[in-house]
């Protein structure tokens, strides 16, 4: 009869070579998907042209994100085409299997197509090779752009152009600071008179709905984000300890091939179990609150308990030993999501930015206060403590009081001072007045 967690384990394995095998074609379809978008905003917003922030009539906002996209899917595109090539040379599988298409031309009349998909890798690798050979002179930033006014298309890429005396023109912000400088009206009127400017503009409503829906993208993203930073690790967690590493630990851990005490600290709680249903099992034996024992009766009973306290030390130890495995794979995923979302990760910064900064100088006060008496405050160790001492039964490491007290000594300074060089070198930049409130708060 075959073992079912031997079965099990050489499905797994199974499943695995065909996943490895099958990297390449998944990576030359990443590539190719990447490709097709950036094809699609050229057709849609460029009519079929090569992406350039000199056409169109669009707001900063929405250059910006046309430049976001394109970088992203220009990124994933070569990311993905090394992945294939690297792939390809090292994997030596099968032939792709076919692909069977069907296509509609009238009602009631279908053609069957089939393709081979080692011959659809050539048109797939040229399509993706010259998108990216348009664009293999870089992306002009929306910065420089709004920096240069005025820019011709050049033979290396977009070039200054100056059709006056040759030189380069001033930029829009030198020319703002010196006319703040110089000016002859206050700048809250200059201002309130090119807020009325941009108010009267038949294009205001057009660019507010294009940042707003940026500003809704952005929010979607970063929402997207921290949602798989936390439900991924977690889902991969309790299904790689439950399907994968319980059966594997269970069937090699058990109290005839290894010690039912993984630590010294669940041995103490055995024995100071035991010991204490001795006493309560004595002690009603005297006093008569339950029927009269024997002394063999009342081995008898510990020798029961004792093996009850044996079957339950052994499931902390094994559990123990899967939160090991089952976290590392979690950590896997964590590193997994990181890597592969770092432009997610800057919309992330920037949105976690915009609301931390937009906050009102009492309710920053406040955060930081909170944070500050949580972490590093005077009640902060026995937290600390608490913590530390989860952890350990988490990974069935002996707590070391030392090792504790040493951390609850130090990491709780470090914090502070990071603590107060965010304040004294960010925040006190950036918002004087909240460094003002949460001092008086501190008070």
């Amino acid at each position: 009869m075959t073992n079912p967690i031997i079965s099990g384990v050489q499905a797994y394995l199974r499943f695995s070579r065909r996943w490895l095998m099958g990297t390449p074609e998944r990576a030359l379809d990443d590539a190719y998907e990447a490709a097709l978008r950036i094809k699609a905003l050229e057709d849609t917003y460029f009519g079929g042209d090569r992406i350039s922030f000199q056409q169109g009539n669009y707001s900063s906002s929405a250059r910006a994100y046309f430049q976001t996209e394109l970088r992203k899917y220009l990124n994933i595109a070569k990311l993905r085409l090394a992945e294939f090539r690297t792939s390809s040379s090292i994997l030596q599988g099968d032939r792709p299997p076919t692909e069977v298409r069907i296509d509609e031309q009238a009602p009631g009349s279908s053609e069957i197509n089939i393709l081979d998909r080692a011959s659809l890798i050539p048109k797939k690798l040229a399509f993706v090779d010259s998108m990216l050979a348009r664009y293999a002179d870089g992306i002009v930033p929306v910065s420089a752009l709004a920096a240069r006014p005025e820019v011709e298309p050049g033979r290396n890429g977009m070039q200054p152009f100056d059709r006056g005396a040759g030189r380069s023109p001033k930029r829009p912000a030198d020319l703002e600071s010196i006319a703040d400088k110089t000016g002859v009206l206050p700048r809250s009127i200059l201002r309130t008179a090119d807020r009325i400017k941009r108010e009267l503009d038949p294009n205001a409503e057009q660019e507010v709905m294009e940042d707003f829906y940026i500003s809704k993208r952005r929010t979607f993203i970063s929402v997207r984000l921290v949602l798989l930073l936390i439900i991924l690790p977690l889902l991969t967690q309790q299904v790689t300890k439950n399907f994968l590493i319980s059966p594997i630990v269970d069937h090699y851990r058990t109290p005839e091939t290894t010690g039912a005490f993984l630590n010294v600290d669940i041995e103490d709680e055995a024995f100071d179990e035991l010991r204490r249903f001795e006493e309560r099992l004595r002690f009603s034996n005297l006093v008569g609150v339950a029927p009269s024992l024997s002394e063999p009766e009342i081995n008898a009973r510990l020798q029961e308990k004792a093996r009850e306290l044996q079957l339950e030390a052994m499931a902390k130890s094994n559990n123990a030993v899967k939160n090991v495995f089952a976290d590392i794979f979690s950590a896997l995923v964590f590193g997994a999501i990181l890597l592969s979302s770092r432009r997610e990760i800057e919309v992330l910064k920037s949105f976690m930015d915009e609301i931390v900064y937009g906050l009102s100088d009492s309710a920053k006060a406040f955060i930081i206060i909170l944070l500050t008496d949580i972490f590093v405050g005077f009640h902060s160790p026995h937290g600390w403590e608490v913590l530390l001492e989860g952890v350990s039964r988490h990974f069935g490491i002996p707590e070391s009081r030392d090792f504790i007290f040493l951390f609850i000594a130090t990491f709780p300074v470090i914090l502070d001072t990071i603590f107060k060089y965010w304040i004294f070198r960010y925040l006190n930049r950036i918002s004087p007045s909240a460094v003002a409130t949460y001092r008086n708060m501190n008070e």
